[in-house]
């Protein structure tokens, strides 16, 4: 009688979604007293709690366990769900193995059933998973067609979740998001099981950054937050869950809280028995570090993504440009556009890249590529990767010593990225408007566009960006890019005076004082008041 309680006391928790409580008690149940929809409710719940090969072996003894039952139907569901996993998993030939089992099962079964649209997600993630995208494009449609037959929820949200990705990657832009945005409604209205919630969320937010569609990004990005919180013991998705907020975290210039959050996921990716998307969160730190101008820790990160089966580029050329190799990071980027396809995966490349070309001298050969964002921008209709290709075109502009076509598309850039508060791009748009205003000889218009760059990488502990904007700062200010106040302070703070005495001396607050010292110390690129003062000495400002 007991044991009975207890399997009741199993479902009963899987059913409430309390799923360490049913994964431990039906873990403890002997394999006898379960049926086969049992070890999928064990599956289910292993693999929600991060354990997949718990969950793989309870997928098997579902399928062997209804084969006894007499059950195709859920002996191929049970194959269906396992050549899905170990697809997703990179396993191609044993998942490609389960699926023809689970195909054979339904051989002697006449009916249109929905198990064999189960099938056909198998079978697609098995050929994305190889890279036959041609071979996988046909497939989406016909699984919500079988989805939308047998009325299976399930099956509709990945049927039009992947015919989106698929409109997308060949660039249907506009067309495949409507798709992914009607897969989303049965996610929101909890019509659809956990796993493919957590599935089509994740699928959903790196749909949206592949095309820029960075403002669709956030909003799911909040909803997945939720629904992630919302289920205290859950450990699949939390790792996807924690790399799109610190992708949010970087766009909006918290880079210190982005490193801590990639770093949390890489955590909770182990906790999970790894993610082929643990090589982003990697490639993703290395760059904030980077930003952040911390070279080593940018180049350890870069390593292990290298290590996971990423390639880290173009952040890698631009960590050798920083570092002064230009004929490697060249090389490097030159290899990355040789080597990348398709628009929805360029896109996202250029900018770098022709960061570095530019860095080398090769403006013709960015030119190219800038034209080449345009259009992109233009097909994609999105407003980051419109912004990205303006300030492209303005950088370009700029080393053709163009102001006039660099002004408008920097400030065209400013907007948007304004418009998606997006804080590290938006210094980084004032940096080009302010060059431009320069060179177009509008000294008082560039000073303060360049005074704002600096102060928001100042704050956002942007080292190197902050050093840029004060070295172009130097056409205007004093040595070093120092302002007339600053010199101003940095003179008393060399005669030894404390904060609080040059705050009596200049009639600021104590806190003023240590914000401009602070910016004294990023524009010199000194640690110290000592090396401060020397400066000011060996530039006769004192």
């Amino acid at each position: 009688m007991g044991v009975i309680e207890d399997l009741h006391r199993a479902r009963d928790a899987y059913e409430r979604r309390e799923w360490l409580a049913a994964y431990r008690t039906l873990s403890e149940l002997d394999d006898a007293v379960l049926a086969a929809s049992d070890f999928l409710s064990l599956a289910d719940a292993a693999e929600l709690l991060g354990r997949p090969d718990d969950a793989v072996q309870a997928l098997q003894r579902a399928h062997h366990a209804a084969l006894g039952a007499a059950d195709p139907l859920l002996a191929a569901r049970a194959a269906a769900r396992l050549g899905a996993m170990l697809a997703l998993r990179g396993e191609s030939a044993v998942a490609g193995g389960w699926l023809a089992r689970g195909e054979r099962v339904l051989e002697d079964v006449e009916d249109d059933v929905v198990e064999r649209g189960y099938l056909l997600v198998g079978r697609m993630l098995e050929k994305v998973g190889v890279g036959d995208l041609e071979g996988a494009r046909p497939l989406p449609e016909q699984i919500t067609a079988c989805g939308r037959r047998h009325a299976d929820p399930n099956l509709v949200a990945l049927g039009l979740n992947q015919e989106g990705r698929v409109l997308t990657v060949f660039g249907q832009v506009s067309e495949g998001l409507r798709l992914l945005d009607e897969a989303m409604v049965g996610v929101v209205a909890g019509e659809v099981d956990p796993l493919v919630a957590g599935e089509v969320y994740c699928s959903m937010i790196e749909a949206c950054q592949w095309v820029g569609d960075l403002g669709r990004a956030a909003q799911w990005t909040r909803a997945l937050s939720q629904w992630c919180d919302a289920q205290p013991a859950l450990v699949a998705f939390t790792g996807q869950c924690a790399v799109h907020r610190a992708q949010l975290m970087r766009l909006h210039g918290a880079l210190r809280d982005a490193v801590t959050e990639l770093e949390r996921s890489a955590a909770r990716y182990e906790l999970a028995g790894g993610h082929p998307a643990v090589a982003l969160a990697h490639h993703e730190r290395g760059d904030v570090l980077r930003l952040l101008g911390d070279l080593d820790g940018a180049e350890r990160a870069y390593g292990m993504a290298l290590q996971h089966g990423g390639d880290a580029q173009p952040g890698r050329a631009l960590l050798a440009a920083a570092k002064g190799d230009l004929d490697q990071a060249v090389a490097a980027v030159r290899r990355t556009l040789a080597g990348t396809y398709g628009a929805i995966f360029r896109h996202r490349v250029i900018p770098g890249c022709v960061e570095v070309l530019l860095a080398g001298g090769l403006v013709e050969e960015s030119a190219v590529l800038a034209d080449e964002l345009a259009g992109i921008a233009e097909d994609f209709g999105c407003t980051a990767v419109h912004a990205g290709s303006e300030a492209v075109a303005a950088r370009v502009a700029l080393a053709h010593e163009d102001p006039e076509s660099a002004l408008p598309a920097a400030r065209s850039a400013l907007g948007r990225w304004s418009s998606l508060d997006a804080g590290h791009e938006v210094a980084r748009a004032r940096v080009l408007v302010g060059r431009a205003l320069r060179l177009l000889g509008d000294q008082d218009g560039a000073v303060l566009e360049l005074v704002a760059a600096r102060e928001a990488f100042v704050a956002q502990g942007a080292a190197p960006d902050a050093r840029d904007a004060a070295a172009q700062l130097g056409h205007a200010d004093g040595p070093g890019g120092l302002t007339a106040r600053e010199v101003e302070v940095l003179c008393l703070v060399a005669a030894g005076r404390s904060n609080a005495q040059v705050a009596h001396d200049l009639h600021l607050s104590v806190k003023t004082v240590a914000r401009h010292l602070s910016n004294i110390f990023t524009k010199l690129d000194v640690g110290s008041r000592t090396e401060a003062a020397a400066f000011a000495y060996r530039h006769g400002l004192c």
